[in-house]
């Protein structure tokens, strides 16, 4: 499964919102566009379906942006990737309507794809939004110096 550039870019954006949380003035477009080098106006869209979702909380004109409307805890990965996801029949069979595969009625491989499409889903149906921008566990730091990641603010 590849998920779009669509579901991409906005877990991006929610994860900027997430990383910038606590932050006096709101995360910007044209910062997030600059983070990770996406069409501004492609932001825009996508930012506009977030606000429409209920995850982002935007102001217009100066001093404007965008924070997220609840905490990065409560906002699940998996709910997002099927929000914005538009297909997730990863073959031909599994789309009733346009099969036509000669195999269908006994072929194993559905079977196979189906549970692995459902344990990819799980997966992400475990994680929050929180979990993608925590800071590395003790253990971790302790061997590994925080490192600045691309398109996420640095740590305050």
């Amino acid at each position: 499964m590849r998920l779009t550039q669509w579901t991409d870019y906005t877990l991006r954006v929610l994860m900027y919102c997430a990383a910038c949380h606590g932050r006096t003035q709101p995360v910007t477009i044209s910062e997030v566009a600059q983070a990770h080098n996406i069409s501004r106006s492609h932001l825009t869209k996508i930012v506009q379906q977030l606000a429409a979702q209920g995850l982002l909380d935007t102001t217009r004109g100066r001093g404007g942006g965008m924070r997220l409307m609840r905490p990065a805890s409560q906002i699940n990965l998996g709910d997002v990737v099927r929000r914005t996801e538009s297909d997730f029949n990863i073959v031909e069979c599994f789309h009733l309507e346009s099969n036509t595969c000669r195999l269908s009625s006994h072929c194993r491989l559905k079977g196979v794809l189906s549970r692995a499409m459902q344990a990819y889903l799980a997966v992400l149906d475990g994680m929050t939004l929180q979990d993608l921008v925590n800071p590395a566990t003790p253990a971790e730091s302790a061997s590994v110096a925080q490192p600045f990641v691309p398109g996420l603010p640095l740590p305050a």
